[in-house]
């Protein structure tokens, strides 16, 4: 009998936003070229989230459906409503990524960003990393979460390496990762002291502008998140 019923999809709040800027779109109530209403008012019709509402226009902001001007607010691109409506359907279809997925994606970009970090870094980008490695340290230090510090940390690394594309991938997939490692308990308190440490070899490196040692600080530093068994 089980085989005969299919699985019930709840559907995420952002993809459910997603799709109804693209019904706003198909009925001409906003065509490209034209300027979408605020986040708080998105949020307050469709009784979402502010952050929901930044999430999915920052989705399709990355696949270049809409242009988010700063001070200005988010417009729908200069394109075709065709095309506009066939790259919302693709965003749409695209799979949740899995964990493992999730994880090769971050280890190719955050060797390269800790990389390049250490040949383009200012002295500006330093202090950036070092006070977000200071706030991971704090928390870890009174026994608190600290998930989100841990990837802010990232986020300074990959500010540092002065390529902006990367940086914005890594933005894209942060709260996936964020999900995934709560869900999954990757991090505990056991190996945070651990991470502490490979955290200020990385940051060495970056400072000593050495970019080979940066790279192999990285991957020793991942080493267990490409290890961790979810079973």
């Amino acid at each position: 009998m089980l085989q005969n019923l299919n699985k019930i999809k709840v559907e995420n709040p952002v993809d459910l936003i997603i799709k109804q800027i693209r019904e706003l779109i198909s009925s001409g109530a906003i065509k490209p070229g034209e300027k979408l209403p605020p986040e708080r008012k998105l949020a307050e019709h469709l009784g979402v989230s502010r952050g929901q509402v930044r999430e999915a226009i920052n989705k399709l902001q990355f696949y270049g459906i809409l242009k988010v001007l700063p001070q200005n607010g988010s417009f729908v691109a200069g394109i075709g409503i065709t095309a506009i409506q066939g790259l919302i359907t693709d965003i749409l279809k695209i799979e949740k990524p899995d964990f493992k997925s999730l994880v090769d994606t971050r280890v190719l970009l955050e060797k390269e960003a800790a990389r390049l970090a250490a040949l383009n870094r200012t002295k500006d980008d330093l202090v950036s990393m070092s006070n977000a490695l200071d706030l991971y340290e704090q928390k870890v230090l009174k026994n608190n979460s600290a998930v989100e510090e841990d990837l802010l940390f990232h986020i300074k690394i990959a500010e540092a390496s002065k390529n902006s594309v990367l940086k914005s991938l890594m933005m894209i997939i942060t709260p996936d990762i964020v999900k995934s490692f709560t869900q999954f308990k990757v991090c505990t308190k056991s190996n945070n002291l651990k991470i502490i440490k490979e955290h200020r070899d990385i940051l060495n490196k970056i400072s000593e502008q050495d970019p080979k040692g940066a790279f192999y600080a990285m991957e020793e530093h991942l080493k267990d998140i490409m290890d961790f068994n979810m079973d």
